[in-house]
């Protein structure tokens, strides 16, 4: 197994609040551990997640329109340049994003231009994040973890480039591998890292939904990833994939 980094980059929306709305928010993620409806594991089994079959039985349609987008993917905007803070995280331009939709915020045009995606989308119950997470060949993402459990991340492997045991990611202890067609669903405030050790692509539908929590504690939950996107960060991304977008397009 590879060896752990043992620091790990900040959660960053955490650094954009004060100390008593942080302990609220910490408050709020232990509810969420107590709560939840389908526990607390790094990686999760699909059986409690129905819509996950329907989903990989549609998974052609995605491959389809996701083909159409590689033909593009060196003007495909990089992670960090969207997402400022992830720039502890990557910097370089080997971590390719197609935006779909991020907090109530849909990419109009990228969504125009992927309709079955989109559709397909909308069987995920809570669905917050969508994009395509194109990694480049030999690809390292370094450990880190995500500000916030009230949401669980899907996979969905559309791109699996071979030895397929070379393109992999570690969640907390568990180590997995991604294949086409296949799901993966696990919780990003675990420490996790991503390897491509291979000459190919890896590509995967990449999804932020819900995590189900028991009622009414889950109205906490909703209304903290409703304020999400009032987040600065969350606002200059926004912006920045809007600027990104009448750049591109205008070709």
């Amino acid at each position: 197994m590879e060896k752990k980094l043992q620091e790990t980059p900040p959660n960053p929306p955490k650094e954009y609040v004060s100390k008593p709305l942080s302990a609220f928010i910490n408050w709020v993620e232990n509810l969420n551990i107590k709560y939840s409806l389908v526990g607390n594991p790094p990686v999760y089994d699909k059986a409690p997640f129905p819509w996950v079959a329907e989903v990989e039985r549609e998974r052609m349609k995605i491959r389809k329109e996701l083909d159409e987008i590689m033909k593009y993917k060196d003007e495909l905007p990089c992670f960090h340049e969207i997402m400022s803070e992830l720039k502890t995280i990557t910097q370089d331009k080997h971590w390719k994003t197609y935006f779909l939709s991020g907090y109530g915020r849909e990419s109009e045009e990228n969504s125009r231009r992927c309709p079955e995606t989109t559709r397909i989308l909308k069987k995920i119950p809570g669905m917050k994040t969508a994009f395509f997470s194109i990694l480049s060949p030999n690809k390292h993402i370094p450990a880190h973890k995500g500000p916030y459990n009230g949401v669980l991340r899907y996979h969905l492997g559309l791109i699996v480039p071979e030895p397929k045991e070379k393109c992999r990611i570690r969640v907390d202890n568990e180590i997995k591998h991604w294949s086409e067609g296949d799901s993966l669903i696990f919780d990003d405030t675990y420490n996790h890292e991503v390897w491509n050790d291979t000459s190919g692509h890896r590509v995967v539908l990449f999804v932020d939904f819900v995590r189900p929590v028991k009622f009414p504690f889950s109205l906490l939950n909703r209304l903290l990833i409703f304020a999400a996107r009032f987040i600065p960060s969350m606002r200059e991304a926004e912006e920045k994939h809007k600027k990104w977008e009448k750049k591109f397009y205008k070709k």
